[in-house]
C-alpha cells in the first residue's frame, strides 16, 4: 500500500516556475515507478511524466519536454516535478501516481495503482 500527497501548486504567471512535490508513505515506495498526470476542466486526465523506481530513466509528454523535470528521492519518499517556462495551457490539477510492474513507459492512468488527491496549478497569461 502506498499513500501519496501532493503539494506545491499555486497561481503563477506565464513564464514562471513551480516545483510540485509528492510525499509517499509505504515501505515499498522505492519499488514503484512514479508518474505525474494532469487534468484540466472538461478534459481527460493526461500523462505528463514518469520515472523508474531507481530514477535511472525518465519520460515526458511532448507538451512538457524540455520544460518539466521529474525526479525522486527514495531515501525521503519524495517525487518532484520541476516546471519551468509555464504556459496558460499547463493549468490543471496535477496528480502524483505510483505503478508496479516492469513495462515502460507507463503513460496511461490505468497502469497506475495509487493516486494522490491532486494539486491545482493555475498559470495566468
Amino acid at each position: 500500500q502506498v499513500q501519496l500527497v501532493e503539494s506545491g501548486g499555486g497561481l503563477v504567471q506565464a513564464g514562471d516556475s513551480l516545483r510540485l512535490a509528492c510525499a509517499a508513505s509505504g515501505r515499498t515506495f522505492s519499488t514503484y515507478s512514479m508518474g505525474w498526470f494532469r487534468q484540466a476542466p472538461r478534459k481527460e486526465r493526461e500523462f505528463v511524466s514518469t520515472i523508474t523506481w531507481r530514477g535511472g530513466r525518465t519520460y515526458y509528454a511532448d507538451s512538457v519536454k524540455g520544460r518539466f523535470t521529474i525526479s525522486r528521492d527514495n531515501a525521503n519518499y519524495m517525487v518532484y516535478l520541476q516546471m519551468n517556462s509555464l504556459k496558460p495551457e499547463d493549468t490543471a490539477v496535477y496528480y502524483c501516481a505510483a505503478a508496479s510492474g516492469s513495462s515502460w513507459p507507463k503513460e496511461t492512468p490505468r497502469e497506475y495503482d495509487y493516486w494522490g488527491q491532486g494539486s491545482q496549478v493555475t498559470v495566468s497569461s
